[in-house]
């Protein structure tokens, strides 16, 4: 049996749009094996499919199929803490959970780059997947099955807040949202604020992070399907934080906090106690190692 731990994250982080993402440290852990039929458990009672429908064997199965080695059946017992349908990378996990653990039962036939490019080729981009592989903080694009990327530590000084509603919004409804083209202008306001959050991110250039985290692209769109969002960017902001954004497709929150703010969770979750009770608030720091997996 096989354990893969992977982390969750949070794709786009405002101007980079499919392009940039960060792991956290909150994790599913899933224990797999080979066996003669499909038994697909959850330890935490979770609503999970539990035939070949699940992501976690399909995407094993297809590292099966990509190497020519026949997949009869496989135990899967799955302990998962990222909440599904939050923005936090909950599918990307399970992508990673699959590859990663069929890789190591079969001896690692995949390499570490070719694994990338699996996940993010099944995801459709790089941006949640690459960074629940690698750890850190990732810059990423797609292009013909191969991922380029750049992945970096985030500066020590910075700490992340997630507000994570008790609502779910799914991707495909996220993106149903965007409009279909975009101005020049548009396009020109995220590049220059992608590339600032990048530079900001990994040298601790933290005044520059609010305007950097600046978007056109899919945040406006986006708003209108999430109950009291805008408000609580705005008052994360003045409680002091450094920069906030829509994690992923959403509903979650991120706001990014300075380390030496010890307090800043605790006013955050009074914030949600008092305004927004369909709201809670938990501190996450950036997880730098990315998915592990081990023989068990």
């Amino acid at each position: 049996m096989v354990r893969v731990t992977v982390p969750a994250t949070s794709a786009n982080m405002g101007s980079g749009y499919d392009s940039i993402g960060i792991a956290l440290e909150l994790y599913n852990i899933i224990e797999m094996e080979e066996c003669d039929h499909i038994d697909i458990s959850d330890k935490n009672g979770q609503l999970i499919p539990k035939d070949s429908r699940n992501l976690i064997y399909q995407c094993a199965k297809k590292v099966y199929d990509e190497c020519g080695y026949n997949l009869n059946g496989l135990r899967i017992v799955e302990d998962c803490a990222i909440p599904q349908t939050r923005g936090l990378g909950s599918s990307s996990a399970c992508t990673v959970a699959g590859i990663m653990g069929a890789n190591e039962m079969l001896g690692e036939p995949l390499d570490r780059q070719a694994v990338i490019d699996l996940a993010a080729t099944i995801e459709g981009h790089p941006d949640n997947s690459t960074p629940a592989i690698l750890g850190g903080f990732c810059v990423a694009l797609l292009e013909n099955g191969h991922v380029h990327h750049v992945r970096v530590p985030v500066h020590s000084a910075i700490d992340f807040i997630v507000f994570i509603p008790d609502f779910k919004l799914s991707t495909e409804k996220a993106r149903a949202a965007l409009p279909k083209t975009i101005a020049h202008h548009d396009a020109v306001y995220n590049l220059a604020r992608a590339a600032l959050l990048a530079g900001s991110l990994t040298t601790g250039k933290l005044d520059n992070l609010d305007v950097a985290t600046g978007d056109c692209l899919h945040q406006p769109y986006r708003f209108g399907l999430i109950e009291n969002g805008e408000d609580i960017i705005q008052e994360a902001k003045e409680l002091g934080a450094l920069g906030a954004f829509i994690s992923g497709a959403g509903p979650s929150i991120i706001a990014m906090v300075y380390k030496g703010d010890r307090d800043y969770a605790a006013r955050a979750q009074a914030l949600c106690a008092e305004k927004y009770p369909h709201w809670h608030a938990m501190q996450l720091r950036c997880d730098e190692v990315g998915a592990t997996v081990k023989r068990i």
